[in-house]
């Protein structure tokens, strides 16, 4: 573990959601402020004039100027084995999943391909600021150990499960029920708690799974109480209507995954665009959370996340980026679209909410937001360096920009990887424009 570092630069971290109103309450913000990092977690963090006096003589603070210095981004929903198939055009999602998502996945069995995509993979993230995933794998055991691995390495805090299908797709990439099962408790037993990685329960979405198979997973999430479930929601009409002829007993779409115990605290489904007010209230009250994904969403044509009906039912979310159909591993491109999805809809995501969803929101979905997310004493010392100078117009901008708010809603969008100065894991750069490729 790196000794005790200090950094010195505009400083801001979020406590609590800031809603629609800003409130002054939720965030933190120095101007001029000093990050105090020990043995990889946060020693102190304050305005740099109260805490350089308290300073040992022998730590030299790096100073971070034209620069934002915040907790590492997280992406609550986001597909290893989609990296290669990135830009796919498709008529919509079970078209695209037909055409180009099968295919890309049914290479995962090669271990060797895996580990070469998933070593990727975890550099793309660094280099967008991303410093916590959640991350589907493909049906193979093997793409999540290839992600589990190359994460590992970096000492990255990683989420990951494979995935579980066994019909409504192609042999190649299908289990059985039983097999899913066996391999997802192996999963858990090997990776589970192993450092910083956790694993999720990972039905692809109610289609692709037998009414066994979702029961198998229930079974799962209830002996395993602190593992993940991560799934698809109501993403698509036709993929709605489909899922609806499959199971005629159900109510709606989210009702099938309550039959089988799949709502719950530490359950993250990617989408909740076509929602009914019943089912938002139901999973508020489960303590499930929806990882919106704007690109995505704009991208493949599914629709427009609703904020306004979200937050009228406590349903919380977070952001993604959901990277295949997501079009970018940048968060700070990916706020940029769900700026522009509230706008279609008459409603406002303000600067300051937007980077509470890619920071501690998307902890608080992860229910890790006593480790990381903010600067709180004693957290994982996972931060970014954001450059406020990254391209001639960002800098332009930006000096002409009053407030934090602004500047904010200048690097939603204008910004992107070019932004991620420097990228730290627990104290120690790995990513970033100002360190290189991850080794």
């Amino acid at each position: 573990m790196d000794p005790v570092s200090a950094h010195r630069g505009a400083i801001l971290y979020f406590v609590t959601d800031p809603g629609d109103g800003d409130d002054p309450a939720a965030f933190v913000y120095h101007e001029d402020g000093l990050l105090v990092i020990d043995r990889g977690r946060v020693a102190a963090v304050g305005p740099a004039a109260a805490l350089l006096p308290q300073l040992s003589p022998a730590i030299a603070p790096t100073g971070h100027a034209d620069a934002l210095i915040m907790p590492g981004f997280v992406d609550t929903h986001i597909h290893l084995p989609q990296t290669d198939m990135i830009a796919s055009a498709g008529r919509d999602l079970l078209d695209w999943l037909a055409r180009y998502t099968y295919p890309a996945e049914r290479r995962f069995g090669d271990p060797v391909h895996a580990r070469a995509v998933a070593d990727f993979f975890i550099a793309e993230l660094l280099a967008s600021g991303t410093t916590t995933a959640q991350v589907l794998g493909s049906v193979h055991a093997t793409s999540v150990e290839a992600v589990f691995a190359a994460a590992e390495a970096l000492n990255l805090r990683l989420i990951a499960g494979k995935t579980l299908m066994d019909r409504n797709c192609p042999p190649d990439v299908r289990d059985t029920a039983a097999r899913g099962e066996h391999e997802t408790r192996a999963l858990i037993e090997r990776w589970h708690g192993r450092g910083r990685l956790r694993y999720a329960i990972t039905p692809r979405f109610a289609a692709t799974s037998t009414e066994a198979q979702l029961a198998s997973a229930g079974r799962l999430a209830a002996e395993f109480p602190d593992v993940h479930v991560h799934s698809h929601l109501a993403e698509n009409r036709a993929e709605i209507a489909w899922v609806r002829a499959l199971f005629p007993w159900s109510r709606s779409y989210a009702e099938v995954y309550d039959r089988y115990g799949l709502l719950r605290p530490r359950a993250v489904y990617a989408h909740g665009i076509h929602l009914d007010d019943r089912d938002r209230r139901r999973l508020a009250e489960c303590g499930t959370w929806i990882a919106h994904a704007p690109s995505s969403n704009l991208y493949l044509g599914s629709g427009l996340f609703d904020f306004a009906a979200s937050d009228a039912a406590q349903l919380c979310y977070a952001i993604s980026t959901d990277v295949g159909a997501g079009t970018s591993f940048s968060p700070l491109r990916t706020l940029g679209d769900a700026y522009k999805v509230a706008q279609l809809q008459g409603q406002r995501l303000s600067p300051l909410r937007a980077f509470y969803l890619a920071t501690l929101a998307g902890a608080r979905a992860l229910h890790l937001d006593d480790r990381i997310g903010s600067f709180h004493v004693g957290a994982e010392a996972d931060f970014i360096v954001l450059d406020l100078a990254a391209t001639p117009l960002i800098a332009r901008r930006c000096a002409q920009a009053a407030t934090l708010s602004e500047r904010l809603q200048i690097l939603m969008t204008l910004g992107d990887d070019r932004c991620v100065r420097l990228t730290h894991v627990l104290g120690r750069p790995v990513g970033g424009t100002a360190h290189g490729a991850p080794s």
